[in-house]
């Protein structure tokens, strides 16, 4: 729930507080968050810049680096780390400016497959055999990126342990992502696998990053920080496409696949997770386009059909919203306390 200037002076004007309480009150409350994360011209400008970077780092480096060779690609990264740690401590601890000196702790972090690549280049050490130049990381699926990924994680591990700041684990979710794609020929022990052994693993991966994402959201506050956002985001990724793009072979199956996506909406009220709303919104609607185009082609009724069951859907919001307290309070009595305290606190 936010709190807003108003809202503290309608308490002093119901006579709860005093208005020089209310006053007093709001500015404590706007200096402790000065230091989250929140949407105003500098934070885009923190968090813009430190895309740049990172797109620079990774997704935008040129084949010119290639000509420093392995070593100097390896030296390069390390010196760009180091001079972002530093910067960032500085600024994080000495300044006390979490944002800017966070996103440097990640900008540091994101280096992390750099160094690895140019010390792998430079020892020519590959789990399964030379993979290319460091852009194809972000383009192929090929199992010597591993270690790049696998280090990244460990690092943003090390990081988080000492900066508690939430964008770390993005680079973190990021790779967990890429190794879910990369851990196929690791698995399979070839570099050729079919596209099914690919989603099947990417859809176990991703449920095995939201247990971790949901573990996570159950050990922190929200309030001091969203440390699950992007674990989820990208678990949500590798299940949702492995779990889409798997061949169907029959209605029932494609039956299941929408009361899975009909979980995943259920999942982001009990979670509180708007993320899974989207996810589990898109599934269902893309089960119900299959059913008008394919299966009910040519019924008459099955847009009425649809029309009626859409008002029914928004006519059991609107009973929610007037008696949702009750409904709650009901929810809350019917709910054991064992299975409230598996519910993510704000």
């Amino acid at each position: 729930m936010k709190i807003y200037k108003e809202d503290l002076h309608w308490a002093a004007s119901q006579g709860l507080i005093t208005e020089a309480q209310a006053d007093a009150l709001w500015q404590a409350l706007s200096h402790r968050s000065d230091h989250r994360p929140q949407f105003n011209f500098a934070n885009v400008a923190f968090y813009f810049g430190a895309l740049v970077v990172i797109s620079a780092m990774s997704w935008f480096m040129n084949l010119a680096w290639e000509s420093f060779g392995g070593g100097g690609i390896f030296l390069l990264a390390s010196i760009y780390a180091f001079c972002f740690v530093m910067a960032g401590k500085t600024l994080y601890f000495r300044q006390n400016m979490k944002v800017p000196g966070g996103l440097l702790f990640a900008i540091a972090v994101c280096m992390t497959p750099l160094a690895i690549y140019g010390l792998q280049r430079w020892t020519g050490f590959w789990i399964q055999g030379d993979p290319g130049v460091y852009r194809d990381y972000y383009i192929w699926i090929k199992g010597s990126w591993f270690l790049m990924e696998l280090g990244t994680v460990i690092s943003g591990l090390i990081a988080l342990k000492f900066v508690r700041f939430p964008f770390l684990t993005a680079p973190i979710a990021f790779s967990l992502y890429f190794m879910s794609m990369d851990l196929t020929p690791l698995l399979f022990g070839k570099n050729e696998f079919t596209w099914e052994q690919r989603l099947l693993v990417s859809l176990w991966f991703g449920i095995a990053c939201i247990i971790v994402a949901y573990l996570v959201d159950l050990r922190t506050r929200r309030r001091d920080g969203d440390f699950a956002f992007w674990l989820y985001l990208f678990g949500l990724l590798a299940f949702w496409f492995g779990m889409t793009l798997m061949r169907d072979s029959d209605e029932w199956q494609k039956f299941i696949y929408c009361l899975i996506n009909l979980g995943l909406i259920l999942l982001s009220v009990l979670l509180k997770r708007k993320v899974f709303m989207m996810f589990g919104a898109i599934g269902v609607f893309g089960y119900l386009s299959h059913l008008a185009y394919t299966v009910f082609k040519d019924a008459l009724l099955f847009p009425f059909a649809l029309t009626v069951l859409g008002i029914s859907i928004i006519y059991l919001g609107v009973l929610y919203q007037r008696h949702s307290r009750v409904i709650e309070q009901f929810c809350d009595r019917c709910l054991p306390q064992e299975l409230r305290q598996l519910l993510p606190r704000d």
